[in-house]
């Protein structure tokens, strides 16, 4: 079996080779409408292997996240093959044969999972097999439900990881890690990265917004109001189908982060677009070539395979996102605000390499007497967001307070405790669903580290004894070590 996802520009392009007009190909595409990244599992005769393939159009056509579908594919596939090494098919399996699968992959597989991985697999095979119900294929699961639940998961409520930075570790991170200066703030001669303007600038605009990496990676010059000459101290982004679960929401860039990218828009990135011009022009058919910005800012409207098609700017998908430019007249301009020598959007991969670049450099440094405290573990761009998120309740929260002394009230009214409930804002802010994710962050409003430090200071410390001192003293060898060794 063989596990292959939908592309249609690739098809355009074999069309091409193959001598096919477009017109054909148009016409193929609209009897038969399959979104990009549609799993297909092909068996030895290259036939579609089914209920699979049908679950997976359904899953496409529900607008599941491309990413989502991937990994979802590739556990089912791990599962069917599985099954049919003991004789067995998806429609025939009971319960004893999905939990001997959770155990192999738990212990006995090549490569074995954590219960947290195991998770998304059983989210995976819980989907499926409702699938399976709602079509008639079975009756009723092949295992039993557990209490309320009918997940195969482990059950078990993790906890949200948040890592935050100080001030000091923040500049340190942006500066010296990512900017390529030194820990005194002056230029470092040994430096042999490159772009740290636009480094530097991806590091504020994470911060200063609470926007995850895969909405502020994939940001373009009209949604910060930065086309046609236009330079706003601050902008308004509504983020769509580049935020989490495609949830929209609108995020307040301040004017400090506008401020950190001048340097990038008037010093690399032009240079960039100029050495990419022989890249993009080779590229061009197969590239979204926007001809003009409409509707203030908010559509664009350009050629796509071949034909004029007018697109959401907010609802663009990151992967056409990647391959939008606007024809300029002095030649094609990437509409990415962050892009790569390429001349096209980073990839999450290529801003990991930035990140493991800047975090050796931050290792290298972590012995000059300016450096802060550093992490065992590299810091992720995640990390900027929790960042965001701790800062900006702790302000919030200092602030209801100082509204409610001076008012000279015992406690907030109702009315101002629902318009300025820090949590609230917060998680709108975020982008949270519930508010239960952002009461998560209110155990790490202090460091409980400092605190352990603190409460035992004196405990461990007592003049300055140590355990061996301490012994002398209470066996009285203190006599015994000052007398002369005989």
């Amino acid at each position: 079996m063989q596990l292959f996802f939908t592309d249609t520009r690739k098809v355009w392009k074999v069309g091409e080779v193959a001598g096919l007009e477009h017109a054909e190909l148009a016409k193929l595409f609209e009897r038969r409408v399959l979104p990009r990244g549609t799993p297909i599992l092909l068996d030895e005769a290259m036939r579609p292997v089914e209920p699979l393939s049908t679950w997976f159009r359904s899953m496409a056509l529900d607008r599941m996240d491309a990413k989502t579908m991937k990994s979802y594919a590739y556990t089912l596939l791990m599962l069917l093959r599985f099954l049919i090494a003991r004789g067995l098919d998806l429609l025939s399996v009971t319960e004893t044969d999905i939990k001997e699968f959770r155990q192999w992959r738990l212990e006995q597989a090549e490569e074995t999972v954590e219960e947290v991985s195991f998770d998304r697999d059983s989210a995976a095979i819980g989907t499926f097999y409702q699938f399976l119900m709602d079509n008639g294929y079975i009756t009723h699961r092949p295992w039993r439900s557990v209490g309320k639940s009918a997940s195969l998961g482990s059950g078990i409520s993790r906890d949200l990881r948040v890592r935050h930075m100080e001030l000091d570790q923040y500049l340190f991170h942006r500066d010296v890690g990512f900017g390529g200066l030194t820990p005194d703030a002056a230029l470092d001669a040994t430096f042999a990265g490159w772009c740290p303007h636009r480094n530097r600038a991806t590091c504020e605009l994470a911060l200063m917004t609470g926007m995850r990496i895969q909405e502020w990676s994939t940001l373009l010059l009209p949604e910060l109001g930065l086309e046609a000459g236009r330079w706003p101290p601050t902008a308004d982004v509504d983020l769509a189908d580049c935020a989490k679960y495609k949830r929209p929401r609108t995020v307040y860039v301040p004017r400090d982060a506008m401020e950190l990218l001048d340097p990038y828009l008037l010093l690399e990135r032009p240079e960039i677009v100029a050495r990419a011009q022989r890249t993009l022009r080779r590229r061009h058919r197969d590239l979204f070539v926007v001809q003009r910005i409409e509707a203030d800012g908010t559509k664009a409207r350009g050629v796509l395979e071949g034909r004029t098609v007018v697109r959401s700017i907010k609802h663009l998908a990151p992967d056409l996102r990647r391959i939008a430019v606007m024809e300029t007249g002095d030649g094609l301009d990437p509409l990415a605000v962050f892009i790569g020598w390429g001349g096209l959007m980073l990839t999450l991969s290529g801003w990991d390499r930035v990140r493991w670049r800047a975090w050796g450099r931050m290792r290298k440094w972590a012995s000059h007497s300016a450096a802060p405290v550093l992490p065992r573990q590299c810091w992720l761009y995640h990390d900027l967001r929790h960042t965001f998120a701790l800062r900006l309740l702790i302000f919030l929260t200092r602030e209801a307070l100082n509204d409610i002394e001076a008012q000279e009230l015992p406690m907030a009214t109702l009315l101002d405790h629902m318009v300025g409930n820090p949590l609230l804002t917060v998680q709108r802010r975020l982008g949270h669903a519930q508010p239960s994710t952002t009461y998560r962050y209110i155990r790490y409003l202090k460091d409980p580290m400092r605190e352990v430090d603190d409460a035992f200071r004196e405990w461990t410390a007592v003049g300055g004894a140590s355990y061996i001192t301490i012994a002398r003293h209470l066996m009285n060898l203190e006599e015994c070590a000052d007398a002369p060794q005989g």
